[in-house]
């Protein structure tokens, strides 16, 4: 899907047609989008589609009239049972008259920017819009790896009292979002520090303090991602260790209780064996006596085990 805007009287303005100065966003191409996007920005249709491979990693490339910038983006797949994050590839293409979004996937970054959700933004001061975008995405990191925390606060109550892996399974995931988080903004970093290097992206008075405020916030959720990661590795570890703990005192209990329930067993099967001299054989009494003794017998078995603290 593709889709142009530019700013016009300071709203933006959905475009029929590509015009000068206008942002052109690529949603979900189809190969036949990609071809147009190439045939009419006249760039090479790999750097099209190179934000289109899952596996891209985050980089500048420059060629013959355009630059590309491809970052990792965060993207929220939870669902009614479980919590889940992953990244995605944004390439970001800059070339003389327009600049162009291509995206796998909707994101909820570039709908910010659709919205009207972003202050200052002008489809015509292009290197400010990627400053802007690139802020968006750390504060949208931030924003999911408090979730993250939230949620793994929410577990850890739950985990004290489960013998199940339900909370196990939604930890791991947890901290699978994590690594992704981890290893994309470290590769947002290399990416940020060149752009930091390279004269041609500050052309406004406040992009160059713009781009140090992208920095800190790619660090802070750097840092982040790292001690909930650590945090949460801890957590499950500890869990794992929880549920074994609480099944054994479970098959503890069992066992001690099939011990018990196996005295009155015993008794009643050598009082039922078809021989002379049973005891109590010819008492009138005989069979209230062996209940009698069986249930003392089964009573002082579970006052000792209740004193050594194993029932």
């Amino acid at each position: 899907m593709i889709r142009c805007y530019k700013t016009i009287n300071n709203k933006l303005e959905k475009l029929n047609n590509y015009e000068d100065s206008c942002w052109i966003n690529v949603t979900e191409p189809t190969s036949n989008e990609i071809d147009e996007v190439s045939e009419m920005m006249n760039i090479e249709r790999d750097v099209v589609a190179a934000a289109l491979d899952d596996e891209e990693s985050s980089r500048i490339e420059s060629g013959e009239g355009y630059t590309l910038i491809l970052i990792d983006i965060p993207m929220d797949t939870s669902d009614q049972k479980s919590s889940n994050y992953i990244t995605l590839p944004l390439g970001i293409i800059l070339v003389k008259d327009h600049i162009i979004t291509i995206c796998s996937k909707q994101s909820r970054i570039l709908n910010d920017f659709i919205v009207g959700h972003v202050k200052g933004f002008n489809t015509f001061m292009k290197t400010r819009f990627i400053l802007q975008l690139l802020y968006r995405n750390a504060t949208y990191y931030l924003l999911y790896l408090r979730r993250i925390d939230r949620t793994t606060n929410t577990i850890e109550k739950e985990i004290y009292k489960s013998m199940k892996n339900k909370e196990l399974v939604q930890l791991m995931k947890l901290e699978k979002s994590l690594v992704y988080f981890s290893t994309s903004l470290t590769a947002n970093e290399a990416t940020l520090d060149r752009l930091l290097k390279l004269s041609s992206i500050k052309h406004y008075d406040e992009d160059e303090g713009l781009l140090e405020d992208v920095i800190i916030e790619n660090k802070q959720a750097q840092q982040m991602a790292k001690i909930y990661g650590d945090i949460l590795s801890r957590i499950m570890d500890a869990f794992s260790a929880i549920i074994s703990n609480n099944q054994n005192n479970v098959m503890t209990y069992l066992t001690i209780v099939t011990i018990v329930m196996a005295v009155p067993t015993i008794i009643s099967g050598l009082f039922g064996m078809n021989v002379k001299d049973i005891p109590f054989a010819e008492t009138p009494l005989g069979f209230w006596v062996v209940i009698g003794l069986t249930a003392l017998i089964s009573l002082m078995s579970a006052i000792y085990l209740i004193k050594k603290k194993l029932l």
